[in-house]
């Protein structure tokens, strides 16, 4: 077999792009490019970009830049991160630039977006569905995301509350006989939940919204015998709820609402013995009209790198050592 002839492309950067943006402080982009793709050779001369190698690689790096480039045009700026994660998209044969410039909210300086393949089609999910499942292990921007879609939904008027809530298993839900106000035995089980609003919202808002009950922060037992109507409804930890609560939770959805249901089966702290309702409601509604089912993955991680290796390394043994849940 006769090894590929090898080709050339030439890229111009316009004049306007600084060809550090591009190629990283010390190149830094540019070495991982090169680490990603070794069957093509990059010359950065002046603003242009010369490649040459095998066609595979180079076609590659050249939509790689092609794609960047779209990037930067939006005033994004590249990281290592957003680098790695486009390349990683280009060879699901996905594009990059639509994902990453997929804004979901601006707010208090920064912008919220997807970052991955699997987010975008969450988030895509959630905007045509009126219920949707995000399942994945921790890290994978479940919790975040629903949230930020939730309060893009209030601020544009498409609905009128949020309600965000989630089992408080390790109390058992019988928050009675702990110590302090009811306000303090929930809080700790909420916590992830107003950590996410606090990124989102003006800090003095969220007080004052909560009051005046637009947005209602609370525990799944308090959900019982409601109808939740014009509100953008989410359940997090859904993995912790049983089955009987999964299908109360569900029949709570009235007209005019969107609800996300989040959870890891990977991380079930319900008691031995104990069916996770969101295990089930998998295999009861996966072919019901408008509930849509997204699984995210290690490669969605978004946090630190490592939690990605932790993630995988877990479902190894998992698989080699499979437990009852």
């Amino acid at each position: 077999m006769t090894a590929s002839a090898e080709i050339h492309a030439t890229i111009v950067v316009p004049a306007s792009q600084p060809m550090v943006a591009l190629l990283g402080s010390n190149d830094e982009f540019l070495r991982i490019i090169e680490g990603a793709f070794p069957g093509a050779d990059i010359l950065a001369r002046g603003n242009e970009l010369r490649l040459s190698g095998d066609a595979a690689s180079v076609s590659m790096v050249e939509l790689l830049f092609a794609e960047m480039l779209a990037v930067l045009r939006t005033s994004q700026q590249l990281t290592v991160e957003s680098v790695e994660r486009s390349i990683a998209l280009l060879r699901t044969g996905a594009r990059p630039s639509d994902v990453l410039n997929s804004n979901i909210l601006s707010s208090r300086g920064r912008t919220i977006r997807a970052k991955t393949l699997n987010q975008k089609r969450y988030v895509d999910a959630i905007d045509t569905h009126t219920i949707t499942f995000g399942i994945g292990p921790a890290g994978t921007g479940k919790t975040y995301l629903a949230v930020a879609m939730a309060v893009q939904a209030l601020q544009s008027k498409r609905i009128s509350r949020i309600v965000l809530t989630r089992p408080a298993v390790e109390a058992g839900e019988r928050l009675g006989f702990l110590p302090g106000t009811l306000s303090e035995k929930i809080d700790p089980y909420l916590r992830p939940l107003y950590d996410a609003l606090h990124d989102m919202l003006d800090r003095d808002s969220i007080p004052r919204l909560m009051t005046s009950g637009v947005i209602e922060v609370a525990p799944l037992a308090y959900m019982r015998g409601r109808t939740l109507n014009d509100a953008f409804i989410i359940l997090d930890e859904a993995q912790n709820t049983t089955a009987e609560q999964m299908k109360m939770f569900l029949t709570r959805l009235g007209f005019g609402s969107t609800m996300v249901v989040t959870g890891d089966v990977t991380q079930v702290d319900l008691p031995g013995g104990t069916m996770s309702g969101l295990r089930v409601v998998q295999e009861i509604l996966e072919d019901v009209d408008d509930v849509a089912f997204c699984r995210l993955d290690s490669q969605d991680v978004v946090r630190h790198k490592l939690v990605g290796r932790i993630v995988e390394a877990y479902g190894r043994y998992d698989e080699l050592n499979p437990r009852r849940v």
